[in-house]
């Protein structure tokens, strides 16, 4: 897989998006409302990046600044075609290690419990709980996870 950056309204990444949104209303019932401007993602505050496979955007991931030392990380997803090739683990840390050189020591996400195989990955990849924050801090459908980032 070839990642680039990307905006968050790339064509690309706005294809991706669009595809998650529509996971979100098999798995949940609606599209995922959490507040989001394409700004957040442009660089120093942010970054989105979408993954290449034989030159088709297949997988996306963000992350937006939450304050000097904390980033929200946003639209992990990979296409139905390239799963189960670890694309998300390596596109998870992309993610992190972006956020990491830019000095961020902490990212925190929302996911929801319809979505077992990401929750899956991101326990073994190191999350674990947090306190509930942003859009769905009140709903029971959500979990709230984060990670330490090694510098």
């Amino acid at each position: 897989m070839r990642i680039e950056a990307r905006g968050y309204d790339h064509p690309d990444a706005v294809k991706l998006i669009a595809e998650i949104q529509q996971e979100y209303v098999i798995r949940y019932g609606g599209m995922d409302e959490t507040p989001v401007d394409p700004a957040e993602f442009t660089p120093p505050s942010g970054l989105f990046l979408v993954g290449y496979v034989d030159d088709t955007p297949a997988v996306s991931g963000g992350w937006r600044a939450v304050d000097a030392t904390t980033v929200e990380m946003k639209r992990l997803y990979v296409a139905p075609s390239v799963r189960g090739r670890g694309l998300a683990r390596l596109m998870l840390a992309e993610l992190e290690r972006t956020a990491g050189d830019r000095g961020h020591r902490r990212l925190v996400l929302e996911t929801g419990l319809r979505q077992p195989e990401a929750i899956a990955l991101y326990e073994s990849s190191g999350y674990t709980a947090v306190a509930p924050f942003g859009f769905y801090a009140d709903n029971d459908l959500s979990r709230h996870l984060g990670k330490t980032l090694t510098p």
